[in-house]
């Protein structure tokens, strides 16, 4: 009988800083180590521990840990903590005054050697999500209306998004950026017929800008989304084709999205980073 699928549903990513404070009880007769750490899955979806940032706490002491988590080859992260460790085996007691994270992430969604955490991190917007090798890891397929393979979290705010796109009998097909449900995100478009589309999904779809940019299906497309505050660019194949600000109620925030709208279409690794 089958049940519910395991999401992973990540909100914790490469490139993005841990911040912690732990502090170390006054009555502790020794110091004790206090180590940040990551759990993430790894190769056939086994949890690996990664190991950050350590401090030495003597008895009364605290410290603020800080740690820039490193690329971990898209695998999600299912964990995070503070390992604490006696010295010679002592015991003791520590507090943790508060844990959080923050900034945008640096990260390249792909397929992963094994497992399928890679592919249930998104969260599944689209009639049917095929995975894929090669270079095309996302096939996406929407029968009706349109579709959308979700990562990330409302936090994200100032990013680029870009990713390869091939639209296959397809009306419309690209990425899109401060994704905040299905019905409210910017995306840019590879648009049946010829041509790229910059909208906006907020209490209906409005078209911001669009530019007759000759394309076939079956074609490869390199797509880039940027925004920073309410200015959103947009290219083609390195080729600048948006650049403009949305002042009238501009979605600030969001996650990002592979889009498909009545067809099929291949997406290559999606790859997301901060602005400078």
């Amino acid at each position: 009988m089958s049940g519910y699928g395991l999401i992973a549903s990540p909100t914790l990513y490469s490139g993005q800083t841990v911040r912690a404070c732990v502090a170390a009880a006054s009555e502790n007769g020794h110091a004790v180590r206090a180590t940040l750490y990551v759990r993430h899955y790894g190769d056939a979806d086994r949890l690996e521990m990664l190991g950050g940032p350590s401090a030495d706490l003597a008895p009364g002491g605290a410290r603020e840990l800080s740690w820039q988590i490193p690329d971990l080859r898209c695998y999600p992260i299912a964990e995070i903590g503070i390992e604490i460790a006696g010295e010679g085996g002592a015991s003791g007691e520590a507090y943790l005054d508060y844990l959080t994270w923050g900034g945008e992430p640096s990260v390249t969604f792909d397929r992963t050697p094994s497992g399928t955490m890679w592919a249930r991190a998104w969260v599944d917007g689209v009639d049917h999500f095929q995975r894929q090798g090669g270079d095309q890891p996302y096939r996406l397929i929407q029968d009706e209306g349109t579709g959308l393979l979700i990562q990330g979290t409302r936090e994200w705010r100032n990013y680029r998004v870009s990713a390869a796109v091939t639209p296959h009998m397809v009306a419309s097909a690209g990425i899109a950026a401060r994704v905040q449900g299905m019905r409210r995100y910017y995306a840019l478009l590879l648009v049946r017929g010829g041509g790229v589309r910059l909208v906006k999904a907020l209490d209906g779809l409005r078209t911001l800008a669009e530019a007759p940019v000759p394309w076939e299906l079956g074609e490869r497309h390199d797509l880039s989304l940027e925004v920073s505050g309410d200015r959103i660019r947009g290219s083609i194949d390195t080729c600048s084709v948006f650049d403009l600000r949305d002042a009238d109620r501009p979605l600030l925030e969001g996650a990002v999205a592979m889009v498909c709208e009545e067809g099929r279409a291949g997406v290559g690794a999606v790859r997301v980073e901060p602005l400078e």
